[in-house]
């Protein structure tokens, strides 16, 4: 009897076993499946809701012309910048440019008054036969050299400033011009929109100006390096932001592209600056600066995605060996 009882709690015992072992992956693989189920829950959760974001309403003189009757001295300059680039090229054209320019401008002013005071026939029936002076010859050789290096070392500074290349992480904007719209692409987000200019009534109810105005805006965030790549589908368009200090030929066939960063929050106008065709003043820039989180709001209202760290971290990798292979290439002695 007891040996019958032994074996039938043996039998019992590998019993539960077998089921335990067959059992054990389901339950893995369910509660894996919970866990899946859960994780977008609290993706969703922590990402940021299309009714987060509102279009962000224009700041008046910022980021757009200013009429001769509102200020007539501000709208014969450049507007204000917003851009480390543009406030170098500001600073440069202020407190260089016009300096150097009136200061040669009244001096040849100055001279041709006295030239003609001092040597006209009236007050110099003889005039001098003096074809050569060492001193002045020298003079006028010398400091318009100095003058014109004066101006070439910031000026080359800004040059390369401004085609500094956009870091691997940068987030990159295609705005491809139409006859006569823009479109732009965010291929990091999955997003592309088209804008239109607004007609006259519409621009007024959103309190902007007429042919500034756009439907959809070029939204990107601030203080971030954007790769901005500009190109055309029919004929030479061009994109120019000038609160930017921005302008970029849009060419079709050909990709250009020039790095952004914003440095406040705004909404910004431009316009196309090639002559592009019959509606060439009827294809306006808005560009829409806006901090981290209202862009990620913004991409979920375009129904776009942002990229994980994952992805982040795959595009540094994949730019690393390309930049290596470049390097290699210009350090490779010519033939």
């Amino acid at each position: 009897m007891g040996q019958a009882f032994a074996r039938m709690k043996f039998g019992f015992l590998a019993l539960m076993a077998a089921v335990l072992t067959v059992a054990a992956p389901q339950m893995a693989l369910a509660q894996d499946a919970a866990e899946a189920v859960a994780a977008p829950t609290e993706a969703a959760e922590a990402a940021p809701e299309a009714s987060d974001y509102t279009p962000m309403a224009p700041t008046e003189g910022k980021g757009m012309p200013t009429s001769f009757e509102d200020d007539p001295l501000k709208s014969m300059t450049f507007q204000d910048q917003y851009t480390a680039d543009g406030a170098y090229a500001l600073a440069m054209h202020d407190w260089l440019l016009m300096p150097v320019i009136t200061v040669i401008s009244l001096f040849v002013l100055g001279l041709l008054i006295y030239v003609g005071l001092k040597f006209n026939r009236k007050s110099n029936p003889v005039p001098s036969k003096t074809t050569h002076n060492t001193l002045i010859e020298v003079i006028w050789t010398i400091v318009p050299v100095i003058i014109l290096v004066v101006i070439a070392v910031p000026s080359i500074t800004l040059l390369a400033r401004q085609y500094e290349t956009p870091p691997a992480d940068a987030i990159t904007i295609k705005a491809v011009g139409y006859q006569w719209y823009w479109g732009y692409e965010y291929p990091d987000h999955d997003v592309e929109v088209i804008s239109n200019m607004l007609d006259e009534d519409e621009a007024a109810a959103s309190g902007e100006y007429h042919q500034l105005a756009v439907d959809n805006r070029m939204v990107v965030p601030v203080g971030v390096p954007l790769r901005l790549q500009t190109t055309a589908a029919d004929v030479i368009h061009a994109f120019a932001v000038p609160s930017l200090w921005f302008k970029q030929d849009a060419v079709p066939g050909r990709l250009n592209e020039r790095m952004l960063v914003i440095e406040e929050p705004g909404v910004y106008y431009g316009q196309c600056s090639e002559l592009c065709g019959a509606l060439h003043g009827f294809m306006p820039i808005a560009v829409e600066a806006v901090p981290m989180e209202q862009f990620e709001a913004w991409v979920a209202s375009q129904g776009g995605t942002m990229p994980t760290a994952e992805e982040v971290a795959e595009a540094d990798v994949d730019a690393e060996p390309a930049d290596e292979a470049v390097a290699e290439a210009d350090a490779e002695p010519a033939a």
